[in-house]
């Protein structure tokens, strides 16, 4: 095959990685000047073999032979010193380069559209942001400049070869086609290869981290043996990746090995004959020969390992692009901040689909008022949480448009849109960190002061002093040792503490014990008064307070009205939702 994907580097995607050396550049720039100065070392100790040998050995002149020998000696500690130089710098340069794409490629994924995320695996995504970047940094750290060090060591050798016995030179390059022609084609199928190895490696963690994030509904469910068996499919595959760049390699090497040591044998056999016939060669060459021989060779073996290390990062660097490459971001073409809003909501024949040609809201129009609360109420996928995420701007719309305070808000910038909204989830997500930081998110206009004020105004400050070490309590990954109706409160005080000119409540309530519910009901009389607030909700009961209530279904609105004027239309859709509810002794709940 001969198209691109089978080519040893690309070319534009190594002059993207490379421009990340921007801020390195004197560094980059001093790294290749080892370079030059390790290849002047490793001609220089076998010319300085040749003269020794020639000149003191052979000749028995033992006038300086000492200082040869301490000269080498030193030469040779040199080079070790700059060889420790060059590995440390091109590591430090990959791994600032790491660390600098990786930030990058975060910042980019932040700014990216629900959609993305809706259709993406968070497993994959993480392969992109950990072990992906490292194969990215050993193009530079480990690969790229071991690779020009080597060729150049390898040229500076050819032509002292060439200037000591053009016919030895001869032999040995007769060998070194085989040798580069075999290098060739190992690397392009090694390309290929280690291709096959990252898909396995995100695959394998996708599926991990989905079993490992839903393991309580696989043991609820007893599903252990049948994920295991697909751990097992998945994970043999993976190996199967792995092996066939064993085997490419256990191909290539003793191969270059014993070209190696056939080279080195023709070499000392015709050499070793012309010294014998007092002939061309002398002693002193047919050592120097001896000694970069396998200079010569054992660069080239490398440069084949390393060359599989920049082509697994050129291989994930083309991977990391790809998401950087990615135009998923909500325009964020505001040119207006807002410190606060008055709160008009407005809604004008608002059409939106997640995929396309499937609507979710079909021509929705509604208007909220200043420090109204409005209730949002409809089946399960009648549209509820959608006018949210929209509100939020987390999706575009197709058509119509959404205004507050009668600015349409993509002319809003999204920070300030988002800072004036704040939303109550039903699905609470808790970071790994302390009741205080998951309340403030790390936001330093907040101080605890401030929380604690806040929760005491909606009456779950006891709750919280009731935990061990009180605002300072961990509640592990995602909430794990609260309640849902403890991750629910939180959440409430997450939203409350922001000082919202606008809150939402998502489904707030559904799934928390009474007691919760009781002090969440409390809270959210409070904190909605004179705010407009939007209450999204399926449980009736949550809502009969409201100013206006919206009936959904199927992206359409039913009816719009109060409580009473709803429940007062017979055959109405939200009177038989109220009949569906509470007709089996739970009237009582909306009274």
């Amino acid at each position: 095959m001969s198209d691109k994907k089978d080519s040893i580097l690309d070319v534009k995607l190594f002059k993207r990685l490379f421009d990340f050396t921007k801020p390195y550049r004197p560094l980059f720039y001093g790294l290749l000047v080892l370079v030059l100065i390790l290849a002047a070392l490793s001609i220089a100790v076998p010319h300085l073999l040749k003269y020794t040998v020639d000149q003191k050995i052979v000749l028995k002149d033992e006038n300086g032979f000492l200082f040869f020998i301490l000269l080498m000696l030193g030469l040779t500690i040199i080079e070790a010193l700059f060889q420790f130089l060059f590995s440390f710098y091109s590591s430090w340069l990959g791994h600032n380069m790491i660390k600098d794409i990786r930030d990058k490629l975060f910042h980019y994924v932040l700014s990216f559209k629900m959609t993305y995320f809706d259709n993406s695996s968070v497993g994959v995504l993480i392969t992109r942001t950990v072990t992906d970047m490292e194969r990215i940094g050993a193009v530079f750290g480990e690969s790229l400049f071991d690779i020009s060090k080597d060729l150049t060591i390898m040229l500076g050798i050819s032509f002292y070869m060439l200037y000591l016995d053009w016919e030895l030179s001869l032999i040995v390059f007769v060998t070194l086609p085989l040798v580069l022609y075999a290098t060739r084609i190992f690397q392009k199928y090694m390309k290929r290869a280690f291709e096959e190895v990252r898909n396995e490696v995100s695959n394998l963690n996708s599926f991990v981290q989905e079993r490992v994030t839903g393991m309580k509904i696989l043991q609820l469910f007893t599903r252990e043996q049948t994920e295991a068996k697909k751990f097992y499919e998945i994970n043999n595959r993976h190996k199967k990746a792995w092996l066939k760049t064993v085997w490419y390699n256990s191909i290539f090497f003793p191969i270059a090995e014993f070209l190696s040591s056939i080279t080195l044998g023709l070499v000392v056999w015709y050499g070793g004959l012309n010294v014998i016939a007092n002939d061309t060669a002398t002693p002193g060459i047919l050592f120097a020969f001896v000694v970069m021989i396998p200079k010569l060779f054992r660069p080239l073996r490398q440069i084949a390992d390393k060359f599989n290390t920049l082509q697994m990062g050129m291989v994930a660097a083309n991977r990391v692009f790809k998401i950087l490459d990615t135009k998923s971001q909500i325009d964020n073409v505001g040119k207006v901040n807002v410190a606060s809003f008055k709160g008009d909501i407005s809604f004008d024949n608002v059409v939106f689909s997640y995929v396309k040609d499937e609507p979710v809201l079909r021509g929705i129009s509604f208007n909220v008022k200043e420090g109204e609360t409005v209730a949002i109420v409809g089946a399960t996928g009648a549209g509820k949480s959608t006018i949210i995420n929209l509100l939020n701007r987390f999706y575009d719309i197709e058509s119509g448009q959404i205004k507050i305070d009668n600015q349409p808000i993509n002319e809003v910038t999204l920070t300030s849109l988002r800072q004036q909204i704040a939303v109550v989830l039903q699905d609470v997500f808790l970071f790994a960190d302390t009741i205080l930081n998951n309340i403030t998110l790390k936001n330093p206009e907040i101080t605890q002061q401030d929380v604690e004020a806040a929760a005491k105004s909606i009456g779950v400050h006891e709750f919280i002093m009731s935990l061990p070490n009180g605002y300072q309590y961990n509640v592990k990954e995602r909430g794990v040792m609260l309640s849902s109706g403890q991750r629910q409160l939180i959440s409430f005080l997450r939203a409350y503490v922001t000082n919202p000119s606008i809150l939402v409540l998502d489904e707030a309530t559904s799934s928390v014990d009474s007691y919760s519910e009781q002090l969440i009901q409390t809270a959210t009389e409070k904190i909605t008064k004179d705010r407009t607030s939007i209450i999204i909700a399926h449980r009736l009961a949550t809502v009969k307070k409201a100013d206006k209530i919206i009936v959904m279904d199927a992206g359409e609105i039913m009816e719009q009205g109060t409580h009473d004027e709803l429940l007062s239309k017979e055959s109405g859709y939200y009177r038989n939702l109220y009949d569906a509810q509470f007709l089996n002794g739970n009237v009582s709940e909306l009274e």
